[in-house]
């Protein structure tokens, strides 16, 4: 995990700390950000899904991977969601994906791309 002088990941909470470290630093009046200290990141560990049933979890002192981090992952994600609404149209949403193995996203890959301006994409510029 990121010490001093050592970078924080690019993930998601990373940020979030550091976010909440520089808005703290920013509304203390009269203060600089050298009275506040260095950013620290907590070693809160990492969460990362590689497909249907299949994750990896490393919190540095348990390691967990396939379907049981798959689980975790996706508690841990309903659980940061706002609102009850959010939590259980993403559920509900996730388990008819599951059923009836439904893709979450979709990759452009071919060489063949729409024109910007063409009648496919209206909205955009030429």
């Amino acid at each position: 995990m990121p010490g001093p002088g050592n970078r924080s990941p690019v993930l998601a909470p990373a940020a979030k700390q550091g976010g909440q470290y520089v808005a703290g630093v920013i509304s203390r009046p009269g203060r600089g950000a050298y009275a506040a200290g260095a950013f620290r990141l907590p070693a809160s560990g990492s969460l990362a899904t590689i497909g249907r049933k299949s994750a990896v979890a490393d919190f540095g002192w348990i390691k967990i991977w396939g379907a049981p981090a798959w689980w975790l992952w996706g508690f841990i994600h309903v659980g940061f969601l706002v609102g009850m609404r959010n939590r259980v149209s993403t559920m509900v949403n996730w388990f008819w994906a599951y059923l009836t193995f439904g893709g979450g996203i979709r990759l452009i890959t071919g060489a063949e791309s729409i024109a910007a301006g063409s009648p496919d994409r209206p909205n955009s510029r030429s």
